[in-house]
């Protein structure tokens, strides 16, 4: 698990489907250019919190370039009509020593089937392995699905509403020091 840029692992869905864990590359423009265009524009919107339907060349390379130490991205691939396609894909990025922020979108035609409880068990287990002992995120009220994974992950969890948005806090006990 050390060397998160080659990360990969198996799941099953609650479906039955296989899914591939894997680190995000360089190469996924394409896979990733194919997710953001299966979002729809309420998906899109509660993971960027604005219409975001296009990105730019830079904003593109931004996201596919990660470093494994101070941010991590995986995807979920599944099989799609004998494709492997993006499914869905959570990172966390360092905020400062022993916390991250964390994010996931889940394309609309794999949601429901189980994508981001995987998605959120890999970024966790991945954030205790490097010491971390909090994740965090900003969520918007109406996204219940993202709330409920926070709440079914089995962390001590802490929510406050800010605005228009809701501030969660993820604990990790048993963080291994970094």
């Amino acid at each position: 698990m050390d060397d998160l840029a080659h990360y990969s692992a198996l799941e099953r869905l609650r479906d039955g489907g296989l899914l591939e864990i894997r680190a995000l590359r360089p190469e996924d423009r394409d896979g990733l250019l194919w997710a953001i265009d299966h979002a729809s524009e309420q998906s899109l919107y509660r993971r960027f919190f604005g219409a975001r339907r296009h990105f730019s060349d830079t904003e593109v390379a931004v996201f596919l370039n990660v470093d494994f130490e101070n941010e991590v991205a995986l995807v979920a691939v599944a099989d799609e009509a004998g494709e492997a396609r993006i499914a869905g894909g959570g990172r966390y990025v360092v905020t400062r020593p022993g916390q991250a922020e964390v994010a996931f979108t889940v394309i609309d035609a794999f949601q429901g089937r189980g994508v981001g409880a995987v998605l959120m068990r890999h970024v966790i287990a991945i954030a205790r392995r490097r010491g971390l002992g909090e994740l965090i995120a900003e969520v918007l009220p109406d996204n219940a699905p993202m709330l409920k994974l926070f709440e079914r992950c089995d962390l001590p969890l802490r929510r406050r509403r800010e605005g228009s948005v809701i501030h969660v806090s993820l604990q990790l006990p048993g963080a291994a020091p970094p």
